[in-house]
């Protein structure tokens, strides 16, 4: 840890999130959210129709009960299905390079995408996707490959009704178009988690959501 860094990953997210900014700034499909909250961004049409609904199927094959650390299924926290989708199809492994490629990160730091399914009543609420480094379980997550840096969440399906993202602090519900990706910086400038990046999956109330995620972390993830 280095005299300027007062929690951990500080330096490495305060570099890691100046590469990202510069990399989102220079591309012209990227659209910025109004918002000194947090860093917002979105592209839209970032995968076809074809690639959704290709996607929903492999979501489909791979749900299980959300976990959490520390945090059991049945507090009703998080009640979607979720899992991660194989990292050696070449199907899948093109969607993470097509991601990596508009944030300019090494694929090394990227998590395996984990696919999501809310079905009606079903949630994730309000959250933050950094690591509290107070926890039992970021001692694991530091060798793993440190903090989370940058998040990115694609849309793959239309909603009937209900399931949009909360960004809780911001105070905008972002509701789901598929083919459109978000991405967000899990820290502030300095490199110092963001409690602005607070957001839930709001309930599901009529029909299905199906989204992809994929995590990047401060260095290489294991």
């Amino acid at each position: 840890m280095s005299n300027t860094e007062t929690v951990p990953d500080q330096d490495a997210l305060r570099q890691l999130g100046e590469q990202v900014r510069k990399r989102l700034a220079a591309d012209p499909g990227v659209y910025r959210v109004d918002t000194d909250i947090a860093e917002l961004f979105a592209v839209g049409d970032f995968l076809s129709q074809a690639e959704c609904e290709r996607l929903c199927a492999m979501v489909d094959q791979t749900a299980r009960p959300s976990s959490l650390h520390e945090v059991d299924y049945d507090s009703g926290f998080r009640t979607s299905y979720s899992g991660d989708l194989d990292p050696a199809d070449p199907f899948v492994m093109g969607i993470g390079r097509r991601i990596d490629d508009i944030l300019g990160v090494d694929s090394s730091f990227g998590e395996a995408i984990q696919g999501q399914r809310y079905l009606p009543g079903q949630q994730f609420k309000p959250h933050n996707d950094w690591f509290y480094t107070t926890e039992k379980y970021w001692q694991g997550e530091r060798k793993r490959g440190g903090q989370r840096s940058w998040t990115t969440m694609i849309f793959l399906n239309d909603v009937e009704k209900g399931g949009e993202t909360h960004f809780t602090q911001i105070g905008i519900k972002i509701e789901p178009k598929p083919g459109v990706l978000l991405i967000w910086n899990n820290a502030l400038p300095d490199g110092r988690p963001n409690e602005g990046t607070m957001h839930a999956g709001t309930p599901v109330i009529e029909g299905a959501k199906y989204i992809v995620t994929k995590w990047y972390r401060t260095r290489r993830w294991t």
